[in-house]
């Protein structure tokens, strides 16, 4: 019995002289690193909560980056420590580790696709890559941002159909919406009309529709045109461009169309065709014609 306490004794001042410190520093490190977490989940809780950021979804988007990397960043860092802490009591981890990477092999197996949608989507919320509303072009879909988790993104498109896109799927996003949004027009006219006439009257145009007070609201700054784009056989394309506010250029586009049409059968200003006044999108196959 005697020999028992001895070696309890001996293991035990062993013990406490060379795994104790190593016990201390691990829990220390633990700590460290656990408050360096507490620190970033609530600072995104905080901003999430200043007056700049956007209320609704992009506030609750930050609570749920916080949250993620708060569970996320605990669960590993008091892995690691277990991993470490463990063999200063005779305990093998080996075996754990081994059983770990077969379970997250099996994991990673069955669920590849569900971990990219999350990787994506956890960087696209962290990255602000596009908000609620704001009209995006993913996965080859053009729509308006109706919701946004970490595993898909929805959209619904100008016929009113939904699209429910895996964040996976979104590897190129062009936000159309963010910021300002670029209006080009491209207005077609007869050879013979002189290029004066027509840009004069162009620019009363922007500038009436950038006066009214409905449209000067929607508008950063006021239309210009710039002068002649294209000539072709018995036609000339002349351009004009608007910034208007996100969301906004649709309707400063149809007004500006509206307005150009009734200035051009106003002052008899020659068209392509009979009846015709041609105003297209730059860089668009598709015309408007009136």
């Amino acid at each position: 019995m005697d020999q028992i306490l001895t070696h309890w004794r001996t293991s035990g001042a062993q013990w406490a002289e060379y795994a104790l410190p190593k016990l201390l520093i691990i829990v220390l490190v633990t700590l460290f690193f656990q408050s360096v977490l507490r620190v970033v989940t609530r600072k995104l809780e905080d901003f999430s909560k200043e007056a700049h950021v956007r209320t609704g979804l992009r506030a609750q988007q930050l609570r749920t980056l916080a949250s993620v990397i708060g569970s996320v960043g605990t669960a590993v860092i008091y892995f690691l420590a277990a991993m470490q802490a463990l063999p200063l009591f005779g305990v093998d981890v080996k075996p754990i580790l081994a059983s770990a990477g077969i379970v997250g092999l099996a994991v990673g197996f069955g669920a590849q696709t569900l971990v990219k949608d999350v990787i994506n989507g956890f960087f696209i919320l962290l990255e602000n890559q596009y908000d609620l509303g704001d009209t995006v072009k993913i996965a080859g879909v053009t729509g308006t941002v109706e919701s946004m988790t970490l595993r898909r993104t929805t959209l619904r498109d100008p016929n009113g159909a939904v699209h429910v896109i895996p964040n996976s799927e979104i590897k190129v996003v062009t936000n159309l919406t963010r910021d300002w949004a670029q209006i080009n027009l491209t207005v077609t006219v007869d050879y013979q009309e002189k290029s004066e006439r027509v840009i004069q009257l162009l620019q009363a145009v922007a500038d009436e529709v950038y006066a009214d007070p409905k449209f000067k609201e929607q508008l950063i700054a006021a239309p210009e045109v710039l002068g002649i784009e294209r000539v072709a056989g018995a036609e000339v394309d002349y351009l004009m461009i608007a910034k208007a506010q996100p969301n906004q250029q649709w309707a400063v586009g149809r007004e500006l169309r509206r307005r150009i049409k009734e200035t051009f059968q106003k002052n008899n200003v020659r068209t392509p065709g009979p009846a015709k006044v041609v105003v297209t999108e730059a860089k668009s196959s598709g015309k408007s014609e009136e």
